[in-house]
């Protein structure tokens, strides 16, 4: 899992360099911030839960 997780946050961080480097890909910047922050909330709290139990 920690795999998949990682190699999602990683093209999430790239498709949110190409928006801002790409000028009129701007959306793609900020679909990839919240793509790569969301993905890292739900590995954080499913890696804090299965921790737990």
């Amino acid at each position: 899992m920690w795999t998949l997780l990682i190699i999602l946050l990683i093209v999430w961080l790239v498709l949110a360099v190409l928006g801002f480097v790409l000028k009129g890909l701007v959306w793609l910047a900020v679909l990839g911030i919240v793509l790569f922050l969301a993905t890292l909330v739900i590995g954080l709290v499913r890696g804090s839960r299965s921790r737990k139990g």
